[in-house]
């Protein structure tokens, strides 16, 4: 199957109902409007600097998402791959280990959180191609898997801060990003 260019999506924004909903388990993989849909994912993501996005963010329902970290000037620490569909993921264990960093989302501009995640989690999912995989993503890649899996269930990275201390603005992160860099 040649895969067609995306298009560039509107992203759904904090207080738009889609995002508070639990999203249904993709039928069939092989459709071509969900082919179409991780296309559009993908040219999204990819245009927005984002590391990842999810169906519900684009107002499509269902339980997709991409995991595309690369650096750039949200994230310029992100490990470079490319981006790949997860269809239907489930995360089956996660580390003991709890790692606190920041997070982000198209979903909620301008603000970032410093959220807590497992530094570590085997998770299982189907490709686009319809391949299922299991596979163990660890640190900020692990990170980005919790987050797109939590907009799957409804939920987004302000439910998890610990306390509102620990909320930032944009502006104010790139100040903390860049100081790190500089040393």
């Amino acid at each position: 199957m040649k895969k067609q260019r995306g298009k560039l999506l509107q992203v759904a924004h904090l207080g738009h109902p889609i995002l508070r909903k639990k999203n249904k388990e993709v039928k069939d993989i092989n459709a071509f409007l969900l082919q179409t849909l991780i296309n559009d994912l993908i040219a999204t993501v990819m245009e927005v600097d984002g590391v990842g996005i999810s169906a519900p963010q684009v107002y499509e329902p269902v339980r997709l998402f991409i995991l595309a970290s690369h650096p750039n000037s949200r994230y310029p620490y992100a490990p470079k791959m490319k981006p790949i569909a997860i269809i239907n993921p489930k995360i089956l264990k996660t580390s003991d280990k709890i790692v606190k960093d920041w997070e982000g989302c198209l979903s909620i501009p301008g603000l970032r959180g410093l959220i807590p995640r497992f530094q570590s989690v085997q998770v299982e999912y189907f490709t686009r191609e319809g391949k299922k995989v299991k596979k163990t993503y660890t640190n900020f890649v692990a990170r980005i898997f919790q987050h797109e899996y939590d907009h799957l269930e409804g939920k987004l990275f302000i439910d998890r801060v610990e306390s509102s201390l620990d909320l930032i603005s944009e502006k104010e992160f790139q100040k903390l990003i860049s100081s790190r860099l500089k040393k």
